[in-house]
């Protein structure tokens, strides 16, 4: 072996001793607890929230909604339901352009005018997918929409589109 595959070689050795260091580590004190409903979020989509089972996974806008749908209730406790939004964790929230305003993350990207300004269907901060095909891509003319409108709206006979595209090009 040369002197350069040897420096590879430590190196190496030298990275799985840290990892095995770290794991041995973490085996012999332990891990700290979780917090409640805030781990393991790589089983959970990334807008909701785990229950203590670590089965259950609700949507965000299930948390702090008065009923209780934990197990243990874990979704509607003080200290996580006390000082909204403030008192969620980050990736439950979406906070609006106008930051007096606040939606649930899975609210995002919805289709609907949720923070009333449309700030969370299109912008830098919403970073939302072009419309479904269960959508028809305009201008709406009604505030309920930002981008799109659901095909069902199309063809019967209410503008819903500032050009009148849902009533003349779009079909169910």
């Amino acid at each position: 072996c040369t002197r350069r595959c040897l420096c590879i070689s430590i190196i190496a050795l030298l990275a799985l001793g840290v990892v095995g260091a770290v794991v041995g580590f973490a085996v012999t004190f332990g891990l700290p607890p979780p917090t409640p409903g805030q781990s393991l979020i790589l089983f959970c989509n990334q807008t909701g929230f785990l229950c203590d089972d670590r089965v259950t996974c609700l949507p965000a806008s299930r948390i702090c909604n008065r009923i209780r749908e934990c197990v243990n209730g874990e979704d509607e406790q003080e200290k996580l339901c006390n000082d909204l939004p403030n008192s969620l964790p980050g990736y439950l929230i979406f906070r609006c352009s106008n930051p007096v305003y606040w939606i649930y993350a899975d609210k995002k990207c919805n289709g609907a005018n949720d923070c009333g300004d449309c700030s969370d269907e299109r912008g830098p901060l919403a970073s939302c997918p072009p419309c479904g095909t269960q959508w028809w891509s305009c201008t709406p003319v009604f505030y309920e929409y930002c981008t799109c409108i659901p095909r069902a709206l199309c063809r019967d006979r209410i503008q819903h589109c500032s050009d009148w595209s849902d009533e003349y090009a779009c079909n169910r």
